[in-house]
């Protein structure tokens, strides 16, 4: 397998290059990202000196540098991690994969394309796309386009829709590591509206076992929800993290809701489960407790991203360009 995986350099994207290349032996991965503020080379560390690793800085919007890459390197499959040009840099994928005759395209999405649940029920693959922000329909636009190059030219192509993500290397913006962080810190806990939004959590492991299930054996043009059916109220885990770190309630604070705020987020696994025979390895109670312990014996990661200091690793490492 020679994968290009783009946003390789962001929280899932390299936990799916670390676990692809501790479990294949002849797979080469390039990664082929921007770095932009989640892409941070310092959670590749441990493989950066790995002969099947190659890392490219680039922009999945830029047609030449996309084609040279996937050219290169003889790219067979992709898998589009890229967080930030969904629409535009999706389509110039799609263009390459289709030139270049790539086997196998896998996009990333995400449950936001859905839109809001009500108290009841869990989004299917039929569940109709309702995004409800600018970003979750930026996303099911570009899960659209994906489909589009399936249906009109036969490309290969899956898409995976998870839930909320959670587990090591996950920048300490999202609310997770925020919490932990900020907790260990003995900062203010910041909780948009009343903490009541809920969303159903997925340890990153988990997720990365299923991406490879999909890879290996998905249905071309098939759509694979990915859930772990870990509903948590936003209140619920800040509490459970305050409680496995002894530290008090009182941290917590409430702040204006966030525009565009979905209520619930619940996803149905069945169609991978019963298809590719995933399961989650992680129940919430063991996964978060292990996150929290990550993130205690690795504070200078993530100090180091929220002083910055990270962004200096690239030109630290990296004096001279590796596009190409």
């Amino acid at each position: 397998m020679n994968v290009l995986v783009t946003g390789g350099s962001g929280f899932i994207g390299s936990n799916f290059i670390r676990y692809m290349l501790n479990k294949y032996a002849s797979i080469s991965i390039v990664n082929f990202d921007q770095l932009t503020y989640a892409g941070n080379l310092e959670n590749l560390i441990s493989v950066e000196h790995n002969p099947n690793y190659y890392f490219v800085r680039g922009d999945i919007c830029c047609k030449s540098q996309v084609e040279a890459v996937v050219k290169n390197h003889n790219i067979n499959i992709i898998v589009n991690f890229a967080a930030e040009s969904h629409i535009l840099g999706t389509r110039t994928l799609l263009e390459a994969a289709r030139e270049f005759q790539v086997t196998r395209y896998i996009q990333i999405s995400t449950d936001e394309v859905y839109g809001s649940l009500g108290e009841t029920g869990y989004f299917t693959e039929e569940t109709p796309l309702a995004p409800s922000s600018p970003y979750s329909a930026s996303k099911a636009g570009a899960d659209l386009l994906v489909r589009a190059y399936h249906e009109t030219y036969g490309l290969h192509t899956n898409i995976t829709r998870c839930s909320n993500n959670y587990g090591p290397f996950h920048h300490p913006e999202k609310l997770i590591p925020l919490m932990i962080t900020n907790a260990l810190e003995n900062k203010e806990l910041p909780i948009y509206g009343d903490g009541l939004n809920i969303r159903d959590w997925l340890h990153v492991e988990d997720h990365v076992v299923a991406i490879d299930l999909v890879i290996q054996a998905g249905r071309s043009g098939e759509v694979y929800n990915v859930g772990g059916h870990n509903e948590r109220s936003n209140i619920d885990i800040v509490e459970k993290i305050l409680s496995v770190l002894g530290e008090s309630t009182d941290l917590i604070r409430y702040m204006e809701d966030r525009k565009g705020h979905d209520g619930r987020y619940a996803m149905d696994p069945s169609k991978i489960m019963q298809e590719l025979q995933w399961k989650p390895h992680y129940t919430f109670d063991n996964g978060i407790r292990e996150t929290i312990k990550w993130y205690m014996n690795n504070r200078e990661w993530w100090q180091r991203i929220k002083t910055g200091k990270y962004k200096n690793y690239y030109e630290q490492q990296y004096e001279e360009s590796l596009l190409f």
